[in-house]
Formats: structure tokens, sequence, C-alpha cells
């Protein structure tokens, strides 16, 4: 019965905090466009960017046509470099880079914006002893990038006005 009282006391406490505190939910992006064209063919990013667009209820056309806006995806870059060694000449730690460059022009708009970059870097800590392990936390840490980039990229899209 105690133990019972105290659990439900330790929950009101916490669910209050979390309310007091300001706390919610991400909603949907807020971008001043209905509908986009994508240019452009990057692996990663495309398919989570289309998913995320309609999300936030932007329609994402076959053709520039009826588009009020233009994104061209002119690249992205994975990278993983060694940024430490042990003393016998091992890797000890790397880091992981994703950068996705693209530019965007509004329907009727003669120019392109600048080209712009968005990028998210990790570093994690080797050993051949874990290597399937590590190999697991490298492939989390690369959709976590990911994931970032996206959310960036999602955010700077959202930004732009009329």
């Amino acid at each position: 019965m105690i133990k019972h009282n105290l659990r439900t006391l330790f929950l009101t406490c916490l669910l209050t905090s979390l309310v007091a505190c300001g706390f919610h939910l991400r909603g949907a992006a807020d971008v001043a466009f209905s509908s986009i064209f994508i240019q452009g063919n990057t692996l990663v990013i495309n398919k989570k960017l289309v998913k995320s667009l309609n999300t936030n209820g932007v329609k994402v056309l076959p053709s520039a046509e009826g588009a009020e806006m233009l994104l061209e995806m002119l690249g992205e870059e994975s990278e993983k470099r060694i940024l430490s060694l042990a003393g016998r000449g091992t890797v000890n730690e790397f880091e992981l880079y994703y950068r996705v460059h693209y530019r965007t022009k509004r329907a009727g708009a003669e120019l392109w914006s600048p080209t712009q970059t968005v990028e998210a870097r990790r570093d994690f800590t080797y050993s051949d002893a874990n290597l399937l392990a590590k190999q697991g936390e490298e492939k989390r840490l690369n959709e976590s990038i990911q994931q970032d980039v996206l959310s960036n990229l999602m955010r700077r899209l959202s930004t732009i006005k009329k």
C-alpha cells in the first residue's frame, strides 16, 4: 500500500514538473509554401525529406510546373575520419561527418539562393575487441546524424518567407 502511494506520488510529481516546465511534443513545421519540386537525387536524404515534407502538409510534385518552391539537392557527403590513434598505431577514435548541399528558388524567381550546406558530426571510440558492437554503434550514429541534418534542413525551409 505504501509502495503504491509512493509510486503514485512520484508519477504525479513527474507529470506536474513536465507540464510546469512547458514541455510539449514537437509539432509540424510551419512552412510558407504548400508545394515543392525536388531536383537532384541524393541517395540517403531524399526519401526521408519527401516523407517529412508530406508529414508537414507540403505536396512534393513530380515536376516544377505548379510548384511554389524549387529545391535543388546538389550533393551529399559521408565521411569517416580517424580522430586519434592508440600507442600501437591502432585507431582509438573516429569522427563521422554527413553534409548536404542544396539551394532553393521561389517559383517565378529568376535566381537561385546561394548554395547552403547542412552538416552534422559525431565522435565515437573504436575497439577491435568489440567489432560487431562498434559497427552497430557506427550505424546508429550515422542514422542519428542523417536525422539531425534532415531536421536542420526542415528548420531552414520553414524560415523561408513568401
